[in-house]
Parts: structure tokens; sequence; C-alpha cells
């Protein structure tokens, strides 16, 4: 039998784990030479963010897992309890990218590449969702064909507030998740949603608990998880707590442990009942459904990495440069000052970013 990978036997770097898992049956028993296909970004200390390296490697992996016959499905999900991805590394962006467009635009044509190696892979891809998927994270997230995720993630995005636009898949596919009005407001104020939230918006396939207070298991305390109706009647369920009852939620949090067993079950549940299809008549299926997230992607993704490109020089080069340098507690540029002094007329240049940024002047607004 040929083999049809890019690169045969790949050793992958640290930053992306590949490794296959046993499928079981409806008892509950391992089926032989049957396997999930597991890729696990391994950058716990940076949230999971990818590195140019680890975005090489993910189009590899997800190349390997489509073309491996005893693959029944693709999981894609990320080490540690805190984050699945929180989308590119700011401190290689500020570090190596701002202002480098030329660089960037080679950096940018990886990204699309591994987008499209999910939303092309030839197996059901499953989005273990561990924690926070944000940016990017939340970008490769909706590439995938079902999202399975703890109540403690927080999904949204970061591109207005840091320099960039959602432009790398969430502006193409948000809107067919949840809407125009929902995805507007949640691409533009980066306002992230809790995982209630995104389950009640119809982003996500299953919602787990992973919080155990006292030996069982407990829904995310931070949260209302009531259909509760507020005075203009609007529905708030999913929200975050305020107030005291956000502090007695975190009191309880501090007495959990995070166990993300009834995650898995919940992953190899789903893996399951796809084994139990036809493959190809589900591929087929699949491949139908993903054509309206590629109707999209495939024709805004070039023109949206050359944009992305340039503003590497600009908004890109002020933003990623201040997440990175600035202050633990003030990581965004002075908005204000900034719209103020292109009010005036002012250009793009080194002395405007060091105006606005927190790296060298105390943001007062």
């Amino acid at each position: 039998m040929k083999n049809h990978d890019l690169i045969e036997n790949y050793n992958f770097h640290e930053g992306v784990i590949y490794e296959k898992r046993p499928c079981y049956d409806i008892q509950g028993k391992e089926v032989p030479n049957l396997y999930s296909a597991w890729i696990i970004l391994n950058n716990p200390k940076q949230y999971n963010s990818y590195t140019t390296q680890m975005v090489k490697d993910v189009i590899l992996a997800f190349n390997r897992a489509s073309n491996d016959r005893s693959v029944v499905a693709v999981v894609f999900t990320a080490v540690g309890d805190k984050a699945f991805c929180t989308g590119g590394n700011t401190k290689e962006y500020a570090e190596y990218y701002a202002g480098n467009p030329q660089e960037y635009s080679q950096y940018m044509r990886l990204f699309n590449d591994m987008v499209s190696s999910i939303l092309k892979c030839e197996k059901p891809v499953i989005n273990r969702v561990n924690g926070m998927r944000i940016a990017g994270g939340q970008e490769i997230g909706m590439a995938c064909d079902f999202t399975i995720t703890v109540d403690t993630a927080r999904f949204g995005q970061a591109g207005p507030k840091h320099g960039s636009a959602p432009i790398g898949g969430a502006t193409d596919f948000l809107p067919l998740y949840v809407g125009i009005e929902q995805a507007m407001n949640s691409l533009v104020l980066c306002e992230p949603w809790t995982a209630h939230q995104a389950y009640f918006y119809g982003l996500v396939t299953d919602i787990v608990p992973c919080l155990k207070y006292q030996g069982k298991f407990i829904t995310n305390p931070l949260v209302i998880t009531d259909k509760i109706v507020d005075e203009f009647g609007k529905i708030i369920f999913g929200s975050m707590k305020t107030g005291e009852d956000l502090a007695a939620a975190k009191k309880i949090i501090e007495q959990c442990e995070t166990d993300l067993s009834l995650l898995d079950m919940s992953v190899n549940k789903l893996i399951t009942k796809l084994m139990y299809t036809f493959p190809n008549c589900t591929n087929k299926t699949i491949s139908e459904v993903r054509k309206f997230k590629l109707e999209h992607w495939d024709k805004n993704k070039e023109s949206s990495r050359e944009w992305l490109a340039l503003n590497m020089m600009t908004e890109a080069k002020a933003g990623f440069r201040a997440f990175n340098e600035g202050p633990k507690d003030q990581r965004e540029v002075d908005f204000i000052k900034l719209r103020q002094l292109l009010a005036e007329g002012k250009e793009w240049n080194d002395e405007l970013i060091r105006e606005i940024s927190p790296q060298f002047k105390k943001v007062s607004h």
C-alpha cells in the first residue's frame, strides 16, 4: 500500500503531539486495528498559542491523520486545562513579524494551509476544547466539524483589541454558526462567551462539567446556568455572575479539582457513533456541510492574508508589541490617544506607536 503523507515517518517537534488512541464499541470494548488520531497542541505556558513551527506540524499531522486508513476520526486538542488555543504566539508576532509584512505574509500562507488542512481532512474532526478558545484558536476550532467543550472554557476573538482583524476564518465561519448579529457582537467587541453561551448560540456540539467539588462534578459556578430573564426581557443564560455571587463562586472553585474524564468520555462516545456509519457516506456528508465554510474561506483567504501582512506595519505592530511588552495590567494601546492623533493627521510611524503604547508611558484612559 502506498504512503501518501507529504513527509514519510516525520518526527513532530515538541510543540505538537501526534498519537493514535483506541476506538471503543458500544459495549465499551476496545476495537482492534481502529483508532482516533489525536493532534495535541503542546505549548501550555503560552496558553497553547501556535508558533510558526507548530503551524507546520499541525499541517503535517492532519495530512497524516487524513491518509491513515485505520483512523476513524481526528481529535484536535491541547495540553492542560487552561486553554485549547489562544491563537498565534504573540511573543513571536511582536519580536519577529511586527514591522515585517513580507515575513508575515509567508507565515499567513502557512496559517491558511493549516485551516485548509482541517477543512479538507478526509476524516471527521472533533475539537476537544479543554480551556480557552480565543482568537486564532477560535478560528481553527470552528474549522473543525464538531466541538465538545468543558463548561469552564471561554470562546471569542481578540483582533480589534490587539491590532488585527479576525479574518483568519472567524469572519467566514462564525456567522454560519450564530447568525450575523451575534457574530458581529463577538468579532468586533471581542467580549468572550462562556461555554454555556457558546452552547446556547449553537457554536458547540456538547458541553460537560470538569470541576469536582467535594468529590462530585458540579456545573461551572462562575456562570448563570438557568434561563433567567432580566428586567428588559433579555435571556442572560450562560452569562458570568457578578458582585457577591461571583466572589462566592470563586471561593468554591478554589476548593475544586479539575477532572477532564467527562470530556474524554463525550469525545469517545462521539467517535463510537461515527464508527457505526459507512465511512464514505459519512465523509461525503461532512464534505458537503463543509462547503458552506469553504465557500467563504476559499474566496477570502488570500486577500485576507495580504491585508494582514500589510497591517503588520501599523496597528498590528503597535498592538502585538503592547501586548507582549506592556505591563501585566495594561496590554492595550491608548485607543483614545490613537484616534486623536489620527484625527490630527499624524502618520503611522515609531513616534506615534511610542505615544500610544503602555510599555513607553502610563495610559491614563
